[in-house]
């Protein structure tokens, strides 16, 4: 919950002067819909649980088994667009969201069998799946009528709120944890928020959220890879 703190308020803080500044920004701010508004902060709060279920869960599983199953969002996701939203899901997409069930419980059980806390873990993720799932339908409503930038700034600023209530809530101090602390913040801030799930918002403008999930696939293969040199993780 510290890494997921220290990530929002990093990106709150770089994108704060980009609105003040910019008079187009400013302005979309201040006359945006506050209906679309809540549903911007909502969609923030449920980002927010998902890092502090996501990051927990690789606390007790591995690289591996975390971001396949926290990709399972792609299933949610299309589910969601499917009743909620009025979109259409193919013969072919209903086969991938089944072997992609399947090839999570395959890793669910092996989790199970390896004892420990694996399985603590693959929940979490799960949870985290459905959050994410939550987030990307909201922004996909939206994205219609706000920019990106708007758009991502409410959501982020929210949900950097709801990350320090839940710290406050637990009883963690802010400070203490070191440089790399706040390193490791900012770099998820560059590389995983704005050059990450701001990319994917300005994407629900254009495509089905479902694609903009399926695209997120690709994480679990270079997580693994990328866990095996640093961490040994086989």
């Amino acid at each position: 919950i510290i890494t997921a703190t220290y990530r929002l308020l990093w990106t709150v803080l770089l994108m704060t002067p980009v609105i003040v500044f910019n008079r187009k920004f400013r302005k979309e701010l201040i006359a945006a819909d506050k209906k679309i508004v809540i549903l911007c902060a909502i969609s923030g709060i449920f980002l927010a649980l998902h890092f502090t279920l996501w990051f927990e869960s690789l606390k007790h599983t591995s690289v591996a088994s975390s971001t396949a199953i926290v990709c399972t969002e792609v299933i949610w996701v299309a589910l969601g667009f499917r009743m909620f939203l009025s979109g259409s899901i193919s013969g072919k997409a209903w086969l991938s969201i089944f072997i992609t069930i399947v090839g999570s419980l395959i890793i669910a059980l092996a989790d199970l069998s390896a004892g420990g806390n694996n399985l603590t873990g693959d929940i979490f993720s799960l949870a985290a799946a459905v959050f994410a799932a939550i987030y990307t339908l909201i922004g996909r409503f939206a994205r219609e009528s706000m920019t990106t930038t708007v758009y991502t700034y409410i959501v982020y600023f929210f949900c950097a709120i709801s990350l320090c209530i839940a710290l406050c809530i637990s009883g963690l101090p802010f400070t203490g944890y070191g440089s790399s602390a706040i390193i490791v913040g900012l770099l998820l801030c560059l590389f995983s928020t704005l050059l990450g799930h701001s990319i994917f918002s300005w994407g629900l403008k254009f495509m089905s959220p479902a694609f903009i999930s399926a695209s997120k696939l690709c994480q679990p293969a270079v997580a693994a890879v990328f866990a095996f040199f640093l961490f040994n993780e086989i």
